[in-house]
């Protein structure tokens, strides 16, 4: 009886402390002709307080940075397919890291982190576009790996904005990110080789 009860609680404590989300698949179809979305694309910093829907979320991760091919391939080139970059998510329920292979947010912790990227704005969700240095490993020169990860973020950063655009979504890129590098570090538990790159404040434009 008692061994039930301990492999109850285990499991109890197992979905307390891991609580990932399956995304559902991306919508790859429709949207705004690029064109139109070029037309559209706009900074905004104002946005409604509703939480987007996990197909929305879905559709804005697949765009910025997912699997786009058998391959492994992304929507958005890397230097040498280093694939350095990752993206955080930060909701009011908790932060997460996005797996583009199995369309899933992880589950780091359950804090309300969306104010230590994006201080100066009120938004559902925020994006963090960290860097893994270590796999840049064809690379011996450290400031060559942050010049071709600042230029690889910024092709992950105008998916963003093209996908709000067509979406009918809000967003603004966070610059300001890198200089809390330390503490988004530590709130994440991520690595020195680790640095955050970029941030981008998402939702309904109010």
């Amino acid at each position: 009886m008692k061994k039930t009860l301990f492999s109850l609680l285990a499991v109890a404590l197992t979905v307390t402390l891991f609580a990932d989300v399956e995304l559902p698949a991306p919508q790859k179809k429709g949207g705004m002709p690029l064109m139109e979305a070029l037309n559209a694309r706009k900074t905004i910093r104002k946005y409604e307080a509703k939480e987007l829907s996990l197909q929305q979320i879905s559709d804005l991760l697949w765009a910025a940075f997912g699997v786009n091919r058998k391959d492994g391939k992304r929507t958005a080139p890397t230097a040498v397919n280093a694939q350095e970059l990752t993206i955080f998510v930060l909701l009011k329920k908790g932060t997460f890291r996005y797996d583009a292979e199995k369309n899933t947010l992880v589950e780091i912790n359950k804090k309300d982190l969306r104010k230590l990227a994006a201080p100066r704005f009120e938004a559902p969700l925020t994006l963090i576009i960290a860097s893994d240095t270590t796999r840049q490993s064809r690379m011996k020169d450290p400031a060559k790996r942050i010049h071709y990860s600042d230029v690889d973020t910024g092709y992950v950063s105008q998916n963003i904005y093209l996908y709000c655009a067509s979406a009918g979504l809000g967003t603004v890129a966070i610059g300001g990110v890198a200089d809390r590098g330390e503490k988004i570090r530590a709130e994440l538990g991520l690595a020195e080789t680790v640095y955050p790159v970029l941030g981008h404040a998402v939702g309904i434009p109010k």
